[in-house]
């Protein structure tokens, strides 16, 4: 039996959600192993001039915590 454990962050960027995400992938995973899900809680946007300067995801990271 595994455990997991759920752990909620932000993220931006200038290219998009989906780079928004998988930049708190990224990041989350310098300090956190076993990751195996994401869930995107909130999707919002900045807008500069009328147009989307940047995107941010609100997520939730799944992971297995190790039995030691």
């Amino acid at each position: 039996m595994s455990i997991h454990k759920i752990i909620e962050v932000s993220s931006k960027s200038d290219q998009g959600w989906e780079d928004a995400a998988q930049r708190a992938v990224t990041q989350a995973s310098k300090t956190v192993k076993n990751i195996k899900s994401i869930y995107i809680q909130d999707m919002l946007a900045d807008i500069e001039n009328n147009k989307i300067s940047a995107y941010q995801v609100i997520a939730k990271i799944t992971f297995e915590v190790e039995a030691k």
